[in-house]
């Protein structure tokens, strides 16, 4: 589990409280009929925006934001230049047997078509269409939670509007004045703590997954296109290291050395 999302959020939620009890009563900021407006505004509207589909799939790839960091491109790379050179020296079949050893079912398809003899050119418009539509189920995730985060301020307001309105009604009465407007300014603490501590970051973390995951897979898109074409290990090499950033680069070694350990110790990686 990603442990910077957790954090995050415990921190948030335990600074907030803190703030609150330093200065009253968390019993002061607790009114049901003010979240019920805001948070079942906001998932109303959310309901009425998206397809029950979207929103149903939305749950999975809310894992993402809480799941551990992906396979690290070096990691990747390493890994195709080790088939590549498996390929130079024992063919394209010898690869079958290795790929059904990985996690990754887009990585697993790819050296599948290689293996079977398909045209370069399908191999490439397959696995760029089932990129395609992962980054398209990506977008529709990330969108719902910026659609909810846009919403909940709102809804608060909406709450506040509420609170107002029978604050008004009870002018005559100046002793409801006070708890009837912190009443109705509760429903904008809400709606803001909602948006901006759960529902955008959460849609930014998923952006994040989503460049890291779509990196990973272009990386195996051309690695896999480079061992069809029986291009040296060397040339695969730097050719992947394109996609990284400088700094990156350097880790291809460390993880190429520890790779070797592991096969040496008898571990699969």
């Amino acid at each position: 589990m990603d442990i910077a999302t957790i954090t995050g959020i415990v921190v948030g939620i335990g600074l907030i409280v803190g703030a609150i009890l330093s200065s009253g009563s968390l019993t002061t900021f607790w009114d049901v009929p003010s979240m019920m407006i805001t948070i079942g505004g906001t998932l109303a509207g959310t309901f009425i925006n998206y397809p029950m589909s979207q929103i149903i799939s939305v749950i999975k790839v809310l894992r993402n934001a809480f799941r551990k960091d992906l396979m690290r491109p070096a990691s990747v790379i390493n890994l195709l230049v080790s088939f590549a050179d498996k390929a130079r020296r024992e063919g394209l079949l010898a690869l079958e047997e290795e790929a059904e050893n990985t996690d990754d079912d887009f990585f697993k398809k790819g050296i599948q078509l290689v293996v079977d003899g398909s045209d370069p050119e399908l191999v490439r418009n397959i696995l760029e269409t089932e990129l395609a539509f992962l980054e398209e189920r990506h977008r529709s995730g990330q969108g719902i939670f910026t659609t909810m985060g846009s919403l909940a301020p709102a809804f608060g307001m909406v709450g506040t509007l509420i609170g107002l309105i029978n604050m008004l009604r009870e002018l005559e009465t100046p002793e409801n004045i006070g708890p009837s407007m912190a009443l109705a300014l509760i429903t904008t603490f809400y709606g803001v703590l909602f948006a901006n501590l759960i529902c955008i970051p959460v849609a930014g973390k998923l952006a994040i997954r989503s460049e890291q995951e779509v990196l990973i897979k272009e990386l195996i898109i051309e690695g896999v296109l480079s061992i069809q074409a029986g291009e040296n290990p060397r040339i695969v090499e730097e050719k992947l290291k394109a996609f990284l950033a400088p700094d990156d680069r350097a880790m291809l070694q460390t993880e190429r050395d520890m790779r070797k350990v592991g096969e040496h110790d008898g571990e699969i990686f």
